[in-house]
């Protein structure tokens, strides 16, 4: 498991579009269609990684409390399935099903978003506002598998809190630290 930290995306970038299948329900399903009222959330993970497993049950509950509140999140899974078959698409339904995902899993299977949005590990997390302008992109907070830092989702509560109540957000962005994305040779 080699660790990869995320790479930089400027502030103020507008989101890549993009439509991709949705695992969850086999419907594609694009940017515009699934974009939040007050801000997207867009998170590149996949189904082994242990970093994505350890913040797994608070991306679930962060997704439940800030959807209400009109900011969308959005998964995607770019890795290649050859060499990685845990992230195969059935798969990726499988999980979502058992954590009970409340957002869509969608599969990036030409990697072209991921390249889009020059994602580097999984998890990787970009906050939107709700012009899909880019207002974050960095670590969920400072917990990782073993640290001992409790997952608190933290750095991106405080962005989405910022976001709702027309706050400037995070100065100091820290990138997101994982395993890196599995690229197609």
């Amino acid at each position: 498991m080699a660790l990869t930290e995320s790479n930089e995306f400027k502030t103020g970038t507008i989101a890549p579009d993009f439509t991709l299948i949705n695992t969850v329900n086999n419907t594609f399903l694009s940017l515009a269609e699934a974009k939040g009222e007050k801000g997207t959330v867009i998170m590149f993970i996949c189904n082994h990684c242990p970093f994505v497993i350890h913040v797994n049950t608070a991306l679930v509950q962060m997704a439940n409390e800030y959807q209400a509140k009109g900011i969308q999140f959005i998964a995607v899974s770019s890795n290649e399935i050859e060499n990685y078959p845990e992230d195969r698409p059935e798969l990726m339904q499988q999980v979502a099903k058992e954590l009970n995902y409340p957002f869509p899993y969608l599969y990036d299977e030409s990697q072209e978003v991921a390249k889009a949005y020059d994602a580097a590990c999984t998890p990787d997390f970009y906050v939107f506002d709700a012009d899909l302008k880019s207002v974050y992109h960095g670590q969920l907070d400072a917990a990782r598998p073993g640290n001992g830092k409790p997952v608190s989702g933290q750095d991106i509560r405080n962005v989405m809190d910022n976001l709702l109540e027309n706050k400037e957000v995070l100065e100091n962005q820290k990138p997101s630290v994982g395993c890196g994305i599995k690229w197609r040779k």
